[in-house]
């Protein structure tokens, strides 16, 4: 079970070129939000497909500041995935997306990419320090560092069926 603070950055973007990037994984999530656990935690299960292989999360996130998350996550069974989805926040809707991984001057990037658009996608990087500096590739335009804004949350943009509409460079499909 790995657990502990977790220190993220999350960044609007113009879908790049895939083949451009040192790409190590592509997994297709299904995340659901379960209700609420003790001190509010956010609780979620996610269905993971890499490589014709399924495996299946659960993870528990106490937000402490935009950037910094006490997270609990470990790998479980379908049985126990199948069984938590019966606990699923009927208010959200579950999220369908695409995670590219890819690594750039020793960082390892994930790029979100949800099925309402092929122009914009969410890159995020996990940090050492809420301060530590990032060294972005050339071939991912960033449009906007979104780390703040509850409105790019998973939730949010799964409930919307897309990005927010007061971006001028949004050409979501």
């Amino acid at each position: 079970m790995a657990a502990g603070l977790e220190i993220e950055r999350k960044f609007l973007v113009e879908f790049p070129d895939i083949k451009k990037l040192d790409l190590r994984r592509k997994i297709s999530i299904v995340q659901t939000y379960l209700h609420r656990g003790k001190n509010d935690s956010q609780r979620r299960v996610r269905r993971l497909e890499e490589n014709e292989t399924v495996s299946y999360t659960y993870t528990e996130k106490v937000f402490i500041s935009p950037t910094i998350r006490e997270e609990t996550e470990y790998e479980i069974s379908r049985r126990e995935y199948e069984k938590l989805l019966s606990e699923a926040d009927k208010e959200l809707i579950p999220v369908d997306k695409v995670r590219f991984c890819f690594n750039y001057k020793n960082q390892l990037f994930e790029l979100d990419t949800y099925p309402f658009s092929d122009k914009l996608a969410v890159m995020e990087l996990e940090l050492d320090s809420p301060e530590q500096a990032i060294d972005f590739p050339s071939s991912v335009r960033v449009i906007k560092d979104v780390t703040a804004d509850s409105r790019y949350s998973n939730a949010s943009l799964s409930a919307a069926g897309a990005f927010p509409c007061d971006q001028p460079d949004d050409r979501s499909s």
